[in-house]
C-alpha cells in the first residue's frame, strides 16, 4: 500500500482528510477514471485487447478490493470510518476480467491496525502493537483472502507455472502477499507456517519501524538491516518466497542484495531524479543494483509528478531506459494508491495499446505486463 487511494471519504472526517497527504477510498460510487492524456483509435485499443488475450498480465503489488479492512481492530476514528465502508473485491475482480488481467498480488497489510493519517506526513505509526496482535491480524487477513478463492471469486496461485491453468479457469489468479513483515515479530521461524498459508511474497517494510529496519519514509533515517532481518531473508530464500524491498531504506536494501541468493524486487516505486524526488522513490544506483542481481522494479502509477495514464507510460519508459526491459514490471498498488493515474483494471487495454503505439515491441510489452514477474517469481522458487 503506497498510500490510500485518492477517492475521498464522504461524511464524518472528510474535512480533516481533505488537507492530508493521503486520500481515502469511498465505496459509495465509482468516480470517473483518471485522464488518459492521449488518444487511441478503436483499432489501437482493439490491438491492446487482443494482446492481453494472447499474453498474461500480472500485477506485482495490489490490494484488490481492500480485503485488509475486513475485521481490522484497534483503529483510530478516521480509519474506523474508512474500514466500516467494507471491502469490494467482486467489483475489482470484475474489472480484472473486463480489462484482461491474468493475475495479481492480493496483499494483506501487516501494520494497518496501528497506523493513522497525519495531515503532515500521511500514514504514520500511531501506537505499538499489543502482544500477539500483529500475528492475529495476519491470520484474520489471510483467512479473508483465502475465502475469496473458496467462494470462487478468484483462483489462488502458488507458482507461476499455474498461469496457463488460471487463465483457462476464467477467474483471475490471486497471489497471496503481505505488505510489511511486522507479523513475524522478527522471527524467521514463523515463515514456514506463512509459506504453508500460501504466501509467496513479503514486502519486508511498510510504514512502521519493525524488527527488520525502519521505513524509507522515516525522515532522516536510512537504517541497516538487522540480524533478525538477515535471518528472515535467508529463510525466505530457502522457502522460495519472493522478497520485496518496497518501502525499505537503501542501506538495508543493499544488505539484502549482499546476502540473498535469489532475485528480489521493489514492487512499486520510481527513480528519483533532479526533476522529481520523493521519499517513496529510490535512487538510480539501487535500481541498477537490483537489476544487476536479476531482480525487478515495479512501475508505480502513483500521482506523484504525473496526472494521466500517459504519464504512467512515460514512467515505464524511464524505468526501461534506466535498468533495461528485463527488469521492469507492473506494480499498480491498485485500491491502495495515492492519486493513481491507473486506477481501474478496465483501462489495461488502453495502457497496452499505448505502449505498443509508442513503439514498445510486442515481446517487450509482454515482458513488462507479466513475463518478467513470472520469470523472477519462478527463479525465487528454485532450490
Amino acid at each position: 500500500m503506497g498510500k490510500l487511494t485518492r477517492r475521498v471519504l464522504l461524511g464524518a472526517g472528510a474535512a480533516a482528510l481533505a488537507g492530508a497527504a493521503f486520500g481515502v477510498h469511498t465505496l459509495r460510487k465509482r468516480p470517473g477514471p483518471a485522464p488518459l492524456g492521449f488518444e487511441l483509435t478503436a483499432q489501437e485499443r482493439a490491438r491492446g485487447v487482443a494482446f492481453l488475450k494472447a499474453n498474461p498480465a500480472v500485477d506485482a503489488h495490489a490490494h484488490p478490493g481492500q480485503t485488509f479492512v475486513r475485521g481490522a481492530s484497534g483503529l483510530p476514528p478516521l480509519l474506523q470510518v474508512y474500514s466500516a465502508k467494507g471491502s469490494f473485491e467482486p467489483r475489482t475482480v470484475s474489472d480484472m476480467v473486463e480489462g484482461g488481467l491474468g493475475a495479481s498480488s492480493f496483499a494483506a497489510v501487516a501494520d494497518f491496525n496501528v497506523l493513522d493519517l497525519s495531515k503532515e506526513k500521511g500514514l504514520v505509526e500511531r501506537r505499538p502493537f499489543e502482544e500477539g496482535e500483529a500475528w492475529a491480524s495476519y491470520k484474520i487477513q489471510m483467512a479473508n483472502l483465502k475465502r475469496l478463492a473458496s467462494d470462487g471469486i478468484v483462483t489462488a496461485m502458488s507458482s507461476p507455472g499455474e498461469m496457463e491453468a488460471v487463465r483457462a479457469s476464467g477467474k483471475p489468479g490471486a497471489i497471496w502477499t503481505v505488505e510489511g513483515a511486522d507479523f513475524l515479530s522478527g522471527s524467521s521461524e514463523r515463515l514456514q507456517e506463512v509459506h504453508a498459508d500460501g504466501v509467496r511474497s513479503i514486502t519486508l517494510m511498510h510504514y512502521r519501524a519493525n524488527e527488520i529496519s525502519e521505513p524509507m519514509t522515516a525522515a532522516g533515517h536510512d537504517n541497516a538491516l538487522s540480524a533478525a532481518g538477515e535471518a528472515i531473508v535467508r529463510e525466505m530464500n530457502r522457502l522460495g518466497m519472493l522478497i520485496d524491498l518496497a518501502h525499505m531504506p537503501e542501506s538495508a536494501a543493499r544488505r539484502v542484495l549482499e546476502i540473498t541468493d535469489k532475485p528480489v524486487m521493489f514492487s512499486h516505486t520510481h527513480i528519483n531524479s533532479t526533476e522529481l524526488q520523493h521519499p517513496r522513490f529510490i535512487s538510480a544506483d539501487i535500481a541498477r543494483e537490483v537489476a544487476a542481481s536479476g531482480g525487478l522494479i515495479g512501475a508505480w502509477p502513483s500521482g506523484i509528478g504525473i496526472s494521466t495514464l500517459a504519464g504512467y507510460a512515460d514512467r515505464i519508459f524511464q524505468l526501461i531506459d534506466a535498468v533495461g526491459i528485463d527488469h521492469v514490471c507492473m506494480g499498480t498498488d491498485m485500491d491502495g494508491n495515492y492519486k493513481p493515474v491507473f486506477d481501474d483494471y478496465r483501462r489495461l487495454p488502453d495502457l497496452a495499446g499505448l505502449l505498443l503505439k509508442r513503439g514498445l515491441g510486442e515481446p517487450e510489452t509482454a515482458q513488462f505486463l507479466g513475463g518478467n514477474l513470472l520469470r523472477v517469481w519462478g527463479q525465487s522458487m528454485t532450490v
